[in-house]
């Protein structure tokens, strides 16, 4: 995956938001307010149904590096696009692909208040995972000393309670859930542990697993549901491998557009 870090540039500059993003501290401004609840349509209307899918991170502030050493950005961005993609294929028009740059705190409150000025009717932060510092073990990867960890692997859904829509929000979540365990997929079941000290979330759904994260800006700040995918450990070194198939990939978006379809037909 080494070109990879070569053309994250030129792939995000491919993309551009529609309408301008605005400044970053008028944006944080708006977006520190507890966010109200729209009025929810009473029914999803698949054309117009609004639908942001986030691209975690920016180039600048890249997130997590993977056993190999590639950014979490370039995972999460391959996996968005193709999320988008199939949304729009299922009929899902009016899905958009959110790019942002700049360090991360800022990036934060860029999304939230594209999200929040598009009124979105739903808001999905697609990333990556790998675990905290204690617990990695190190390993000569390219001739370059590396970091790994192969205890943990598996996907993860994250909803806050500070959500104004917080119930839809976990109903969402669950439907993701359950279509990617269906294919086979597991979750996560670190998060639940004390071993993740500060990282250490409430499991709020044992079957599919559905974590709370209530300070997670992306998730509370937002007026519509919202709901952050942790598609699969790249810090563990096979499932890294896996993330990086495009078997994987496909099965996971299939995953997330059957469940969004379902979503839509219980409005």
């Amino acid at each position: 995956m080494r070109p990879l870090r070569s053309i994250i540039a030129g792939l995000v500059a491919s993309i551009l938001l529609s309408g301008p993003v605005g400044d970053v501290a008028a944006a944080a401004k708006a977006a520190k307010a507890r966010p109200k609840p729209v009025q929810s349509p009473a029914k999803c209307e698949m054309p117009k149904f609004r639908i942001v899918v986030d691209v975690g991170h920016t180039p600048d502030s890249y997130g997590a590096l993977s056993a190999r050493n590639d950014p979490e950005f370039g995972f999460n961005f391959r996996l968005a696009r193709l999320i988008t993609a199939k949304l729009k294929s299922e009929g899902f028009a009016a899905t958009r692909l959110l790019v942002t740059d700049g360090k991360a705190r800022p990036s934060l409150f860029k999304r939230v208040s594209v999200a929040n000025d598009g009124r979105a009717d739903l808001f999905l932060s697609v990333h990556h995972d790998s675990v905290p510092d204690k617990l990695l073990d190190t390993w000569e990867f390219d001739g370059a000393k590396s970091y790994f960890s192969d205890r943990f692997s598996g996907h993860s859904l994250f909803v806050s309670e500070r959500n104004p829509h917080f119930s839809t929000s976990l109903k969402l979540a669950r439907l993701i859930g359950r279509q990617l365990k269906e294919q086979g997929l597991h979750y996560a079941s670190q998060y639940s542990l004390p071993v993740m000290g500060r990282y250490r979330r409430q499991l709020l759904d044992k079957d599919v697993g559905v974590y709370r994260y209530d300070g997670l800006i992306v998730l509370s700040r937002t007026r519509s549901a919202a709901v952050l995918l942790e598609a699969g450990s790249i810090i563990n070194r096979d499932e890294e491998m896996e993330m990086n198939s495009a078997e994987r990939q496909e099965m996971i978006a299939g995953a997330v557009a059957a469940a969004v379809g379902e979503f839509c037909e219980r409005r």
